[in-house]
């Protein structure tokens, strides 16, 4: 009898001793989506990512849509290629060649979900130089698929007042798949003044 008490009270010590594994479940911090966005509502991480059938503030469009605006639309709308790239000390260091829409302004890295003072002056005077200051202007964004920048570029250019905007979410891989031209590209240099320090550059992979 004391034998088997004896081995009760050590199984009660041990159970309350040990650390208790998390278990995880459908409905955990682990697998809420809302954990990938700031408070703003933009995406911050895992860019690369299945997107949402619509954008905040856009018209979600695809190759045959956009191909149509760009006939009938007068004037033309802007395209807009908001791909990241890396950089270090304000120059941009690309490792491959990007090509993108024939007729597209590069502005990179201005999807990322947390924008610092300089890169939103840099997409603000831009966004202002191509459009000529008309917030009515059509304006068509895009990056590659499954890439929530481009969803982020739109939600922010619509929350400055252009209205007419629209998230061409297949980007240059849905435009490369339906056999449409491509042009190599060059980003949009950031002004000297604007010179980023290193600890500043995205983490583009995530």
């Amino acid at each position: 009898m004391f034998c088997v008490q004896k081995a009760a009270i050590i199984a009660l010590a041990v159970s309350i001793s040990l650390p208790v594994s998390p278990v995880w479940s459908a409905g955990s911090d682990r697998d809420r989506t809302d954990l990938y966005f700031s408070w703003e509502g933009y995406r911050i991480g895992r860019y690369r990512s299945p997107t949402p059938e619509q954008a905040e503030g856009g018209t979600r469009i695809d190759v045959q849509q956009l191909v149509r605006l760009q006939s009938s639309a007068k004037p033309a709308p802007i395209l807009l290629d908001v791909q990241p790239v890396s950089w270090q000390s304000g120059i941009f260091l690309q490792t491959r060649q990007r090509y993108n829409l024939p007729g597209s302004v590069w502005l990179p890295n201005v999807g990322l979900g947390e924008l610092n003072e300089r890169w939103t002056d840099y997409f603000q005077t831009h966004l202002h130089r191509i459009t000529q200051g008309d917030k009515q202007r059509a304006i068509v964004v895009y990056c590659t698929a499954d890439c929530w920048m481009s969803w982020n570029a739109v939600k922010r250019a619509n929350q400055w007042g252009y209205q007419q905007l629209y998230w061409f979410a297949e980007g240059t891989d849905g435009w490369r798949e339906a056999e449409r031209k491509l042009v190599a590209a060059q980003p949009v240099p950031l002004p000297d003044k604007q010179k980023l320090q290193d600890t500043d550059r995205p983490d583009t992979t995530r």
